[in-house]
């Protein structure tokens, strides 16, 4: 059964950041009245990439080279102990969830130091945000995560995440956790009102201007890895709601999942196409607002245990 599950995993985790672009590129068209690209054309984007030669800046250094596949392996490592499918994740210990979080602060410094080897000023700038933003970010995952293993009393990432369906105080504190996951997607991710993939404005950039410089190959392997990491958090969202055990029925699990992390990719879908990217002042007010959320959320567990 364990390597059933595995396997359903990883399928989620390499197929999933295909599916999931194509369904927001459509529900973007659908709200434009266009019909929009196909749901697999990330996939021949990626191949297109790959089949290209990299053109690399006089100024980098071997590092620039290499800090792409680092981003994306952590990206892999990191999905790796992530529960997609609910109380299951291929390689969990205790506390692995720290783990995860410095993997992915890993890839994101990885990111940050190939944009300053090339020596652009524009690039250096895309750095400094994304070090500026994640500093409001992480907090927030370390909130909801801090949230859920009180509930549960579970140090593993896909215990906490599983076991809380079953806690008393579920129904309450679900909700902001959502929304808090939901807001870290669009800052991870790159999407709107936080950021926007489509834009090519240097001085409203964040993510697209640190890969300016990337082609090839190289180009998508980051692409590939911001994909991934929006899969990650829609999977979280999902787990999170997602009332099924997949070791007891995996069907029913695998199958609410799929849809679910489909929802997921419409609301966001939604949200580019109803809302303007914020004014990068304002950006870090938004992402105060999940860990506002997951803060929220762990005072009412606290007063909850405490019986107020």
């Amino acid at each position: 059964m364990r390597m059933t599950l595995s396997l359903l995993h990883w399928a989620f985790v390499l197929l999933m950041p295909v599916l999931l672009i194509g369904v927001i590129n459509r529900v973007k068209s659908w709200w434009v009245g266009r019909k929009g690209p196909r749901l697999l054309q990330s996939a021949f984007d990626l191949q297109r990439l790959i089949g290209k030669q990299p053109v690399i800046s006089t100024t980098a250094s071997p590092l620039f080279r290499v800090a792409p596949y680092i981003v994306l392996v952590c990206s892999l490592l990191a999905a790796s102990m992530m529960p997609l499918l609910g109380q299951f994740a291929p390689l969990q210990f205790a506390h692995d969830f720290v783990v995860v979080a410095y993997t992915l602060g890993l890839a994101r410094l990885a990111m940050m130091i190939s944009a300053m080897d090339v020596g652009s000023a524009f690039e250096g700038m895309g750095s400094a945000r994304e070090a500026s933003f994640s500093a409001y970010s992480e907090p927030a995952l370390f909130l909801l995560i801090g949230t859920a293993s009180a509930a549960t009393g579970m140090t593993s990432f896909s215990d906490l995440i599983g076991f809380l369906h079953g806690t008393p105080h579920y129904a309450i504190i679900v909700a902001p956790l959502v929304l808090a996951l939901l807001i870290l997607l669009q800052a991870e991710a790159a999407r709107v009102p936080v950021d926007d993939p489509m834009t090519h404005l240097e001085l409203t950039m964040i993510h697209e201007v640190m890969i300016l410089d990337h082609s090839g190959p190289d180009l998508a392997a980051m692409q590939y890895a911001a994909a991934l990491k929006m899969t990650l958090y829609a999977g979280l969202i999902a787990s999170l709601i997602n009332p099924f055990n997949p070791v007891t029925d995996p069907a029913a699990a695998t199958l609410v999942a799929l849809a679910l992390m489909f929802a997921v990719a419409v609301v966001v879908g939604c949200i580019e196409s109803l809302c303007a990217r914020l004014p990068m002042r304002w950006v870090p007010a938004y992402l105060l607002i999940a860990s506002a959320a997951a803060a929220g959320s762990m005072v009412v567990l606290g007063l909850g245990a405490s019986g107020v």
